[in-house]
Protein backbone atom coordinates (compact mmCIF):
# COMPACT_ATOMS: atom_id res chain seq x y z
CA UNK A 1 0.00 0.00 0.00
CA UNK A 2 1.32 3.95 -0.78
CA UNK A 3 1.18 6.07 2.15
CA UNK A 4 1.58 9.72 1.55
CA UNK A 5 1.99 11.67 5.09
CA UNK A 6 1.67 15.33 4.87
CA UNK A 7 3.51 17.10 7.44
CA UNK A 8 6.06 19.73 8.36
CA UNK A 9 8.92 20.41 10.34
CA UNK A 10 8.53 20.44 14.04
CA UNK A 11 5.07 18.82 14.39
CA UNK A 12 5.44 16.39 16.82
CA UNK A 13 2.21 15.00 16.12
CA UNK A 14 3.26 14.15 12.24
CA UNK A 15 6.95 12.76 13.53
CA UNK A 16 4.92 10.32 15.85
CA UNK A 17 2.63 8.95 13.29
CA UNK A 18 5.69 8.64 11.09
CA UNK A 19 7.24 6.75 13.63
CA UNK A 20 4.55 4.09 14.45
CA UNK A 21 3.82 3.98 10.63
CA UNK A 22 7.75 2.69 10.22
CA UNK A 23 7.40 0.87 12.73
CA UNK A 24 4.63 -1.90 11.32
CA UNK A 25 6.39 -4.64 9.58
CA UNK A 26 3.42 -7.03 8.53
CA UNK A 27 1.89 -4.59 6.25
CA UNK A 28 3.50 -4.12 2.66
CA UNK A 29 3.67 0.09 2.90
CA UNK A 30 5.43 2.52 1.09
CA UNK A 31 5.88 5.63 2.71
CA UNK A 32 6.07 9.24 0.85
CA UNK A 33 6.27 11.93 3.40
CA UNK A 34 5.46 15.65 2.12
CA UNK A 35 6.70 18.61 3.75
CA UNK A 36 3.57 21.22 3.23
CA UNK A 37 6.32 23.73 3.21
CA UNK A 38 7.51 22.84 0.38
CA UNK A 39 4.82 23.99 -1.89
CA UNK A 40 1.92 26.65 -1.94
CA UNK A 41 -0.80 24.45 -2.61
CA UNK A 42 -0.24 21.25 0.21
CA UNK A 43 0.37 24.68 2.54
CA UNK A 44 -3.10 26.09 1.84
CA UNK A 45 -4.81 22.43 2.03
CA UNK A 46 -2.81 21.31 5.11
CA UNK A 47 -1.71 24.12 7.08
CA UNK A 48 -3.73 23.14 10.44
CA UNK A 49 -4.73 19.84 9.66
CA UNK A 50 -1.23 17.94 9.71
CA UNK A 51 -0.66 15.11 9.88
CA UNK A 52 -2.87 14.06 7.08
CA UNK A 53 -2.59 10.24 6.13
CA UNK A 54 -3.60 9.66 2.33
CA UNK A 55 -3.25 5.95 0.81
CA UNK A 56 -2.78 6.55 -3.14
CA UNK A 57 -4.88 4.24 -5.41
CA UNK A 58 -4.33 4.03 -8.93
CA UNK A 59 -3.07 7.93 -8.65
CA UNK A 60 -5.76 9.40 -6.63
CA UNK A 61 -5.53 10.71 -3.60
CA UNK A 62 -7.82 8.99 -0.36
CA UNK A 63 -7.78 10.94 2.54
CA UNK A 64 -8.06 8.38 5.71
CA UNK A 65 -9.36 8.74 9.02
CA UNK A 66 -7.11 10.45 11.45
CA UNK A 67 -5.68 7.86 13.91
CA UNK A 68 -5.43 8.77 17.27
CA UNK A 69 -1.91 10.39 18.53
CA UNK A 70 -2.32 7.73 21.65
CA UNK A 71 -3.03 4.44 19.09
CA UNK A 72 -0.06 2.10 19.65
CA UNK A 73 1.55 0.45 16.22
CA UNK A 74 -0.65 -2.60 16.66
CA UNK A 75 -4.11 -0.10 16.84
CA UNK A 76 -2.80 1.65 13.64
CA UNK A 77 -1.98 -1.41 11.61
CA UNK A 78 -5.32 -2.75 12.37
CA UNK A 79 -6.94 0.07 10.82
CA UNK A 80 -4.71 0.13 8.28
CA UNK A 81 -5.78 -2.89 7.37
CA UNK A 82 -9.31 -1.97 6.59
CA UNK A 83 -7.37 -0.05 3.86
CA UNK A 84 -5.69 -2.55 2.32
CA UNK A 85 -7.07 -3.31 -1.62
CA UNK A 86 -8.82 -6.64 -2.89
CA UNK A 87 -7.40 -9.52 -4.07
Amino acid sequence: MQLILYSKPGCHLCEGLQEKLEQIQSLNLQLEVRDITTREDWFAAYEYEVPVLCRDSDGKEEALPRPSPRSTVQQLERMLQQYLPEK
